[in-house]
């Protein structure tokens, strides 16, 4: 662009720079969502995906998705704590009637014995009902869940398991998932890597530092072109 007295400036350089620092702030909030991830039971890690037009669309370029590599699976003392050694999510229905996807398998029984999560939200089956126990159990331990998901009680007055309902697991998808593997009295951490994702951010921060330096300096340029045009 010229300005009167046959002074130019680069507009354009500006305006990159903007864009690439919008850019890189926008993949470091992805990364510290990560980070902040790390010690949530469940949490899948989300990562940046930058089309090859970052350059003229900034953040419009940046798109994310969800990591669902299974995170580390440790043992509870708990019998209501579950985990998915495959990948796939539990359903759990929160009172508006949504249903959200989870694997953070923390539940409960409720005080009419549905099995809920920690927020109070009802788990669902796999007939898209909520799993109600047929009564309360003497001990926790009385509920048993095997590998297909499928959740029996032991009846003691008759001293026998029964059938309560199978846990309706799904793909990302929402459709049934194709393998299903349930262990009881587990859970799983996030399967972030922290070493890794604070790897993963350090080009970005210096691509931020780098274009802010340019934005000043050309910035500071043109503050003093307009100084001297107006002296």
């Amino acid at each position: 662009m010229n300005i009167k007295g046959n002074v130019s400036y680069n507009k354009g350089g500006l305006v990159d720079s903007i864009r690439a620092m919008h850019l890189a702030a926008n993949v470091y909030a992805i990364a510290g969502e990560n980070l902040q991830g790390f010690d949530k039971i469940g949490y899948q890690r989300k990562e940046a995906v930058i089309s090859s037009f970052a350059e003229y669309l900034g953040s419009q370029a940046l798109s994310k998705t969800t990591d669902d590599t299974v995170g580390r699976i440790a043992n509870t003392d708990n019998p209501l704590d579950f985990a998915l050694r495959e990948k796939g999510y539990f359903q759990v229905q929160a009172a508006d009637g949504s249903i959200k996807l989870t694997r953070d398998g923390r539940f409960q029984i409720g005080k009419n014995g549905e099995l809920q999560n920690l927020l109070g939200e009802d788990v669902i089956s796999d007939n898209g009902l909520k799993i109600t126990l047929p009564f309360f159990p003497e001990k926790l331990s009385d509920i048993k869940v095997n590998k297909a998901g499928d959740i029996t009680m032991l009846d003691r007055s008759i001293n026998k398991m029964v059938p309560v309902a199978t846990f309706g697991i799904v793909s990302k998808t929402g459709e049934r998932a194709a393998e299903v593997h349930v262990v009881q009295q587990h859970l799983e951490a996030s399967n972030v890597d922290l070493p890794r994702e604070i790897m993963a951010i350090l080009p970005y921060r210096r691509n931020f530092e780098a274009n802010l330096q340019m934005y000043n300096l050309q910035s500071n340029n043109l503050s003093r072109v307009i100084q001297q045009l107006g002296s």
